[in-house]
């Protein structure tokens, strides 16, 4: 049976799928002594060791959405993510998109739902308010100045939008990519023939989704 895999899945894993996400705390979920050492000398705080746990609970693993997907190739008939690929470099982007072109099955279905670029320029365009705009964008890189600051950018990387899409543009990019179709779908809508737990209106009001086919 080929693989249904999330990736990126945050706080919201699809029931039944192949989990992925980069927190560092999947990391520790999966070094039990790493865990016990941090605990044991309070260099986590509870919310932290809460997170650990809920991944380890959960079963989530481990992937950098900017390498090589810890898959085998042609091994899944669908590949979802939901609000992690804006967080990607334009380079970044194309080399997901590949892999995840290498990981598919023929035929087979890449769903990515992004924050929708017309939406917050719509929303723009209605209340004139460019400090709004600028802020819902979440397209400012962090301040670096602190060296907790440092600290956190070493271990996480940025987690601010680094481009924006609308459908047309993500399904350009799809295309380029080497994905032989792209389809704009409305939300609860999909190509997806067992899309059984996955969550088709994730963020509807300010989400655009976009199906590419291999």
């Amino acid at each position: 049976m080929k693989l249904k895999v999330n990736i990126g899945c945050g706080s919201t894993p699809t029931e039944g799928w192949k989990n992925f996400d980069n927190t560092p705390a999947i990391k520790l979920a999966h070094s039990p002594f790493k865990f016990w050492i941090l605990k044991l000398f309070g260099l986590i705080n509870p919310s932290q060791i809460e997170n650990v746990e809920w991944n380890k609970e959960n079963k989530i693993l481990f992937a950098d959405a900017t390498k090589r997907l810890p898959l085998s190739d042609s091994s899944a008939e669908c590949i979802y993510s939901s609000h992690m690929f804006e967080h990607l470099s334009r380079d970044e982007a194309i080399l997901f998109l590949k892999d995840a072109l290498r990981v598919l099955d023929n035929g087979g279905v890449l769903r990515i739902s992004v924050p929708d670029l017309r939406y917050f320029i719509n929303n723009y365009i209605a209340n004139k308010d460019a400090d709004e705009f600028m802020s819902k964008m979440f397209v400012s890189a962090p301040s670096l100045n602190l060296l907790r600051q440092k600290f956190i950018l070493f271990f996480v990387g940025y987690r601010h939008h680094q481009w924006m899409y609308d459908g047309a543009s993500l399904s350009k990019l799809m295309l380029e990519s080497g994905f032989k179709d792209a389809i704009v779908q409305d939300a609860g809508e999909t190509c997806i023939k067992n899309f059984i737990g996955l969550n088709l209106f994730e963020r509807e009001e300010e989400s655009v989704y976009v199906e590419a086919i291999k």
